[in-house]
């Protein structure tokens, strides 16, 4: 009896053994499938990234974008530019004329469109008429008065470049209402109402380029800056859709996002690699529509000035345009901003005895 007691727990101790070589051999073979899968994922991925930045590359520096004139002939059609008075308006409108196109420049002040198309007439010898409207205003008689010109002219390209924005960084709770109905009607209800009349000329051609400005500022949650950022996030999500409907026409449409530019809104006089001049800025989106550039993964949407194009994608790639660690640098960057505005304001006001 005590010989069969002997073999059995022998018998169970050998079982016992192999279930536990069993297990960790099982064991083992998880970790490897773990860490094969792992590295597989990890492969993937770099791949991925190096693929993206190639592209990114392949699309700043190598690819050319589509030629202008594939829109309209240049000596017998003509570009409209919003907000053509300053800035990268100006120069839309001076880059467009040297390509041969007669321009339709819409702005507020009238002393300085006279002023431009003086300039074009004198440098580039080509047609030019001017409409003198403010946008803040909203006014159905000066949307009459555009509609008017529009119809009577072969319109190939439309610049949507007129904007606002805040005086100084504000915390929402803290803005105007008259800043907040400024910066949404002509960031938002102006560039919908002269894209309106604009495109169905467009659509019945079967031809044309609908160019929107949009910003950093939108595409990233911007604290202090929230109804300007809000404005913008809105012409990407519209610009987007309108892109798709007019596709079918051959009208392309494009929202061009930018970093700062040299310019009276950005209160930057001095360029660098980070902040271009209106000039070089202007001459990188008319070279590169319908080339993403920095804006992977946005249909109908371009990053074209390199710098601008790199930062966006390099944040998109590893950071994330909502992630906390940059919505609160932002935060904090606009705090500083207001900050050194306000003393500067004050320091102002102290000279005048305010």
């Amino acid at each position: 009896m005590s010989f069969k007691l002997d073999n059995l727990g022998w018998f169970y101790r050998g079982k016992m053994e192999q279930s536990a070589t069993l297990s960790e051999s099982l064991d083992h073979k998880i970790v490897y499938y773990m860490l094969v899968t792992c590295t597989v994922v990890g492969f993937l991925t770099v791949f991925a990234r190096l693929i993206q930045f190639a592209r990114l590359m392949l699309s700043l520096f190598v690819l050319p974008g589509r030629e202008l004139r594939t829109f309209g002939q240049p000596s017998k059609t003509w570009a409209l530019v919003t907000g053509a008075s300053d800035g990268i308006g100006k120069e839309f409108a001076l880059q467009l004329s040297r390509a041969g196109y007669s321009t339709l420049l819409v702005s507020r002040t009238a002393s300085k469109l006279d002023a431009l198309a003086a300039e074009i007439k004198s440098k580039y010898n080509t047609s030019t008429k001017i409409l003198a409207m403010d946008f803040g205003a909203n006014n159905d008689d000066d949307y009459a008065k555009l509609k008017a010109l529009v119809d009577s002219l072969d319109i190939a390209i439309l610049i949507n470049n007129v904007g606002a924005s805040h005086s100084i960084p504000v915390p929402f709770t803290q803005t105007e209402q008259s800043e907040v109905n400024s910066i949404i009607t002509i960031n938002c209800m102006a560039t919908l109402r002269v894209t309106q009349l604009v495109a169905a000329g467009m659509v019945q051609r079967k031809r044309g380029l609908i160019v929107t400005m949009g910003s950093f500022g939108g595409l990233f949650p911007t604290p202090l800056l929230a109804t300007y950022s809000g404005s913008k996030a809105f012409l990407q999500q519209w610009s987007t859709a309108l892109g798709s409907e007019l596709a079918p026409y051959n009208v392309q449409v494009e929202l061009v996002q930018s970093y700062l530019v040299t310019s009276a809104m950005s209160k930057i006089r001095k360029s660098s690699a980070l902040v271009p001049t209106p000039r070089a800025f202007v001459k990188s989106v008319l070279g590169k529509v319908g080339r993403t550039g920095g804006a992977q993964g946005w249909t109908h949407t371009s990053t074209p000035y390199w710098s601008h194009a790199i930062l966006q994608w390099s944040v998109n790639a590893f950071v994330g345009p909502g992630n906390m660690l940059l919505l609160t640098y932002n935060r904090w960057m606009h705090k500083d901003i207001r900050k050194r505005a306000l003393a500067k304001q004050a320091r102002i006001n102290g000279k005048k005895g305010l």
